[in-house]
């Protein structure tokens, strides 16, 4: 079982190979589902974890349909990513009718080599998935991350599954999406994949003694800068462990 955490800062990153995570989806911004960190956060987990670190190519929240000024944003972050030595990329993008927009994913992906390229839940703003998982194979995309069409992956195994089987192992089908100790055995038995990806998020105070108790969250009212999110490694393990217990008993 191969198991991915998405993190968005340095201390995530280092506290997911704690835990034994297999690779990372590097990102920033979660308010928004996670769009390409900076260059100096990349380079400096790239230079201090071990494992797999696949780079969120994503210029800004919002929808996937993009304009030509931010294609060539991304073109330029995949360049970036090469020189600093990123394992992988994750990137998808959509035509305004709902369908994987191949010549632009095609060119992304030729760009990215040899880093290995995910497609992410993008696939799961498209009109037909069965499609669009022909089109992502057709394209080159090493795996698909995917709720299943649904909120959170435990509500999406019917559609997961039948993913799975019609991908035939031409293309990795990898959950993702509020997988948590409470819905990984569901998942994983109901869809027999090799891979998962989750947050295994928690959050712990802020080291400042003195705070301003006039500004929270910088005006968001949610004191978010008093409090930072991170991994908890202990979380990776167990949902590890209940992740290949379930696969085991798929497999016997």
């Amino acid at each position: 079982m191969i198991i991915e955490i998405v993190v968005y800062n340095i201390e995530s990153a280092l506290k997911a190979q704690t835990g034994g995570a297999d690779r990372i989806e590097l990102c920033d911004n979660p308010g928004e589902g996670g769009t390409t960190p900076s260059f100096g956060t990349i380079e400096a987990v790239r230079q201090n974890v071990n494992l797999d670190v696949f780079v969120m190519i994503r210029p800004r929240g919002g929808d996937f349909c993009y304009s030509n000024y931010e294609f060539h944003s991304m073109r330029r972050d995949i360049d970036q990513c090469q020189k600093l030595s990123a394992d992988g990329v994750v990137f998808g993008i959509l035509n305004a009718d709902g369908t994987l927009d191949k010549k632009r994913c095609k060119e992304l992906i030729d760009r990215a080599r040899p880093m290995k390229v995910t497609c992410h839940r993008a696939f799961d703003m498209t009109m037909d998935p069965f499609q669009t998982l022909e089109d992502c194979i057709e394209v080159g995309f090493d795996r698909i991350l995917t709720s299943g069409h649904q909120p959170t992956a435990a509500k999406g195994t019917t559609l997961i599954a039948e993913l799975v089987k019609k991908a035939n192992g031409r293309i990795a089908i990898m959950p993702g999406s509020g997988v948590n100790e409470e819905e990984i055995e569901k998942i994983v038995s109901e869809t027999n994949v090799s891979e998962i990806h989750f947050s295994a998020v928690t959050f712990r105070e802020s080291d400042m003694q003195y705070r301003n108790q006039s500004i929270a969250g910088m005006g968001s009212d949610e004191g978010a800068e008093f409090k930072c999110r991170t991994v908890d490694p202990n979380r990776v393990r167990t949902i590890r462990k209940l992740a290949e217990d379930a696969k085991k008993r798929y497999t016997t």
